[in-house]
């Protein structure tokens, strides 16, 4: 329940208690019975703007903080296993859907570009040939890595008008980056991000990590400013979270919380050098002439300028990946163990043709979860939430469905301007807490008794 007690409670404590970036997390879903049929929930969508996601769950290596559905244990044959699952799903997929169009692609991971390029060509095909998507048209993202970023690899993607490459570098200095499990040196990492750039890529998007073993906030001020080195349109700081599982959660250190502080100079020196908040992760460099406002995010329906994978109406293809309608979320089930992930996607690929027609393991929103949902995914972007829009979505007034909100008003942790709801400096900060807050008793009881395995 939402209450003023609980949410002063939470905003006592560190503000990294938990990583929200979806609603509700897989920890939430359960098998479903009887099992859901595609073509009759999909028939019930609007299916002429979808985003298509292909999930690759390989990697060269398993990052300390890492607790994604990804696997280093694999060979090319065991790739070439999955690659053609994976065909056999998009095929199932496509007669369930129908006439449908895409509007968005996004291929990730684990690492997309671990697989060979043959294999890597398969995907992007599959996306095309297969699923219908039309490449030249719609913004594609792909995740990369500094090992596997080869100039083949990067040609072929640039090739079928991938617009977006997303790099994990996590830290410029070499002893935090070992200090993670990580075998790239910050020498592989600079080539890696001038033959990004020598591409002409669009779009790159660098990725880093503060609170990371030996990390000051000297040390972390000293990657961002490597990064901007590159001029990357896109950055993304996240903070540290030792989950369960993990490598660095197996260990019996103690860490020093140095986050906040982190997160306070890392974000004041990137809108110092012109890049704007879009949320408590991401930052995005304007283009000359074009205004905050000038960018119009609706975390739902976001336009080609942002990336999101986490809207409605998204097609999930492989092993990891989710899928969301507006009434049910489903996926395969989820781990973080080495071989209950490798047990998880043996039975993927022995899945069989007729099965791919139903979703057997997801999560079930009600006209509540929907709001929340809703209330949540607009309330941390950049563009918060809006009355207006919630009660032409819903027929409702959000403020009567969830008068708690005034809380965050009531503690400065978000302004009201005209018809919008706007998290402060303080609230974009807190934004982990304040997702968790919103969650519901059920997703939370969920989350809660869930077993990581």
């Amino acid at each position: 329940m939402l209450t003023i007690q609980n949410l002063k409670s939470k905003i006592a404590q560190s503000p990294y208690q938990a990583y929200v970036y979806s609603y509700p997390h897989k920890t939430a879903y359960r098998p479903l019975t009887p099992p859901v049929y595609l073509p009759e929930l999909w028939a019930q969508q609007d299916r002429q703007a979808l985003f298509l996601y292909i999930h690759i769950p390989f990697c060269e290596m398993r990052c300390g903080f890492c607790n994604l559905f990804t696997t280093v244990s694999h060979n090319e044959d065991f790739m070439s296993q999955y690659v053609r699952t994976l065909q056999r799903q998009a095929q199932r997929m496509k007669a369930v859907l129908g006439d449908a169009s895409f509007a968005r692609f996004a291929i990730g991971g684990g690492t997309p570009t671990q697989l060979p390029i043959q294999h890597l060509e398969t995907i992007l095909n599959i996306a095309e040939s297969t699923m219908g998507a039309k490449l030249q048209e719609i913004p594609i993202s792909v995740e990369v890595s500094p090992e596997t970023a080869t100039e083949d690899k990067l040609k072929l993607l640039r090739s079928h008008a991938v617009d977006r490459v997303s790099i994990g570098v996590q830290s410029f200095i070499d002893s935090e980056v070992l200090a993670t499990q990580r075998r790239q040196s910050t020498t592989q990492v600079e080539a890696t991000l001038t033959r990004i750039k020598e591409m002409g890529f669009p779009t790159l998007n660098i990725d880093l990590i503060y609170g990371l073993p030996g990390q000051t906030v000297n040390t972390w001020l000293q990657s961002i400013q490597a990064t901007l080195r590159f001029q990357p349109e896109e950055i993304y700081l996240y903070p540290l979270y030792v989950r369960s599982l993990t490598g660095l959660g197996r260990t019996d250190r103690e860490w020093d919380d140095i986050r906040l502080a982190c997160y306070r100079e890392g974000r004041s020196l990137l809108l110092s050098e012109g890049y704007t908040q879009v949320s408590m992760r991401m930052f995005r460099r304007l283009e000359e002439g074009q205004g905050r406002q000038g960018i119009n995010i609706s975390p739902l329906s976001p336009p080609s300028l942002v990336y999101c994978c986490q809207a409605d109406g998204m097609i999930g293809l492989g092993c990891g990946a989710r899928s969301y309608t507006n009434t049910l979320h489903y996926s395969n089930e989820y781990a973080v163990g080495s071989k209950e992930i490798r047990d998880i996607l043996q039975a993927y690929i022995q899945t069989p043709n007729e099965a791919f027609d139903y979703a057997s393991y997801g999560f079930q929103l009600d006209a509540q979860e929907r709001r929340r949902r809703y209330i949540l995914l607009s309330l941390l972007s950049e563009e918060g939430l809006n009355f207006v829009i919630y009660s032409h979505q819903f027929g409702t007034d959000v403020m009567v469905d969830f008068p708690e909100l005034t809380e965050l008003l009531s503690l400065n942790l978000a302004t009201q301007n005209e018809q919008i709801l706007c998290l402060t400096d303080a609230g974009i900060e807190r934004s982990d807490t304040i997702g968790d807050w919103l969650f519901s008793d059920r997703v939370r009881q969920l989350s809660q008794t869930y077993e990581l395995k």
